[in-house]
């Protein structure tokens, strides 16, 4: 496989990111497990690509397909401009962790009584609510000082807090739709499969094929999730804090009625 490199820009997604269905096509191409099959002349070829080009990937595959719900994935996948202190990091994690238990601990307590399938959806309860949590408070820097906002070419106007606090609540929604299916749905299919007389005689087999379910939910929700938004999300300059509002209309005028901003993962 040979081609023209010139002009080639890997930062650049080949699909309308403008649209779900053109960010669901990038994200499922670049969490796609079938490259482990192709040949080894092709992967040679993808590496001398991606060495050869102007640019270093903007995206790194393990930092999506590893998704966990912990202080360190949260950390990595911040706004990287708006630095966190250690202690900042264990007090996020160790809140994140608390909220998770309490929740988990409470909902089992309160739930003793309802039926068995409604037990097993405590766990997303408490993922739910760590993500709540521990994602603001990893990137609670972002919030406090505002993330970089760009007019339309690119050019930084100044640093917004509310542009955080959309970027933030974004990415707390897609990482909740992530695991939602896994979480809610695996239950369902779990309750009834083990009803059958052969899951009853190998309960051995119980928890490898867990696992692999919440593996196929996962290889299809991860770029689903990521592609519920946009990675480079616009904000109308009217909804920007009143000084950097002046700001923007300052510089630019009225030729550019939106900022642009990275929301992070």
């Amino acid at each position: 496989m040979e081609g023209d490199l010139s002009g080639f820009n890997i930062d650049t997604p080949r699909w309308d990111q403008r649209s779900f269905l053109g960010r669901l096509k990038h994200f499922l191409s670049i969490t796609d497990p079938r490259t482990i099959l192709q040949p080894e002349q092709e992967l040679d070829w993808a590496k001398a690509m991606v060495e050869q080009s102007r640019t270093v990937p903007a995206v790194i595959f393990w930092q999506w397909v590893n998704q966990s719900f912990n202080a360190l994935v949260n950390y990595t996948n911040r706004n990287a401009a708006s630095p966190t202190s250690v202690r900042q990091m264990a007090f996020s994690y160790l809140t994140a962790t608390t909220t998770a238990v309490a929740t988990a601990v409470g909902m089992n307590m309160w739930t003793k009584r309802a039926p068995p399938l409604v037990c097993r959806w405590v766990p997303f309860a408490a993922v739910a609510a760590a993500n709540c949590v521990n994602i603001p408070m990893m990137r609670q820097q972002e919030l406090i000082q505002g993330i970089s906002v760009k007019d339309k070419n690119q050019n930084e106007v100044g640093h917004s807090q509310r542009a955080a606090a959309l970027g933030i609540t974004q990415v707390v929604i897609s990482r909740i739709a992530m695991a939602a299916p896994g979480m809610i749905l695996l239950p369902v299919i779990m309750e009834r499969l083990e009803k059958l007389d052969f899951m009853k005689k190998a309960k051995v087999l119980h928890v490898p094929l867990q696992v692999t379910l919440c593996g196929c939910f996962l290889l299809f929700m991860v770029p689903v999730a990521c592609a519920l938004f946009p990675q480079t999300c616009e904000l109308p300059v009217s909804c920007l804090e009143r000084e950097l509002r002046d700001t923007v209309k300052a510089k630019v005028g009225e030729s550019s009625p939106y900022v642009y901003f990275n929301k992070g993962l």
